[in-house]
């Protein structure tokens, strides 16, 4: 129902790119130059500056572009809003999760996504975020919720939340009289960590990385392969483990847990849905919006 033309607008001033644009939307190039001159014809006005192989947003380009994304916004919440009206939603819809997702983040939304929609079959594949995406790429599932900073050129990914991930010690542990530790410190504490593949591993690497810390100098007690092992590890150890802030709640709740601050290591991270590229429609799309619907609730 809207206006196509500002969907490819809106992919070339997002990727600043022809080509870019014309591999995600799978129209060729020539196609999407026609689109944008003619949006370009309507306004009477250059919505993009060419400086050789380069492109920029001209004044004009970035008033439209914070236009379509409201535009755009508002259809999808229509067509969403429009299908509620009549639960007329069924089939098969297969998801994929990572750990920290499935387990803290997801099943709210399933309840009432099942409860909303009762003739759609769900069913959740689990796995760290690398196992998810590779689902998708294997058409196993239909769409994925993965973690991490590293992007597969094949998928398409949308934010879907902000997560933040934080050092944590048992209360018992010795480490509990600590409030804040500097981020060279960590080469003197015991570690445990989520395994390789995982999106929380991704995100420490890189923050890291920032302040020219390998990961391989740290004194990595053991890897394991979901939170709740490095919650039940901590309870019995002398260790730090590096967790989403969202895995924890009702352990700090309970005084069981004590977060440890680390100067300068930023660990800010995303929770995004995860598509095969050209993937538009169907029930992923239905069940994105909802979720996307309920997070602003809360």
């Amino acid at each position: 129902m809207s206006d196509f033309r500002l969907k490819v607008f809106l992919c070339v001033a997002r990727n600043l790119s022809f080509t870019k644009a014309s591999r995600e939307l799978f129209i060729t190039q020539p196609a999407i130059t026609k689109h944008i001159q003619e949006l370009e014809s309507l306004y009477k006005t250059r919505l993009f500056e060419r400086l050789g192989n380069k492109i920029s947003l001209t004044p004009a380009g970035e008033l439209l572009m914070e236009h379509s994304e409201r535009i755009l916004d508002d259809y999808k919440r229509l067509d969403y809003e429009m299908h509620l009206l009549h639960n007329e939603c069924s089939g098969e819809l297969r998801l994929g999760a990572s750990t920290t997702i499935s387990q803290y983040v997801l099943p709210p939304f399933l309840a009432r996504f099942i409860e909303k929609f009762p003739h759609v079959s769900l069913s959740l594949l689990n796995g760290n975020s690398r196992d998810v995406e590779n689902a998708l790429l294997e058409h196993r599932i239909d769409v994925g919720m993965v973690e991490g900073i590293i992007r597969l050129p094949n998928l398409k990914y949308a934010t879907f939340q902000k997560d933040e991930l934080v050092a944590v010690v048992h209360t018992r542990s010795k480490l509990a009289k600590l409030d804040e530790i500097s981020v060279y410190d960590l080469y003197n504490i015991p570690l445990v960590l989520r395994e390789r593949g995982s999106g929380t591993l991704d995100v420490l690497e890189t923050a890291l990385l920032a302040n020219n810390i390998r990961l391989s100098d740290l004194n990595v007690r053991m890897y394991l392969g979901s939170t709740e092992s490095i919650k039940l590890f901590l309870e019995n150890s002398e260790c730090m483990g590096i967790v989403s802030v969202r895995s924890i709640a009702r352990e700090l709740a309970a005084g069981l847990f004590k977060v440890i601050d680390i100067r300068y290591l930023e660990m800010q991270r995303e929770f995004s849905f995860a598509r095969l590229q050209g993937e538009e429609s169907g029930l992923s799309q239905v069940f994105m919006q909802f979720a996307a619907h309920y997070n602003k609730k809360l």
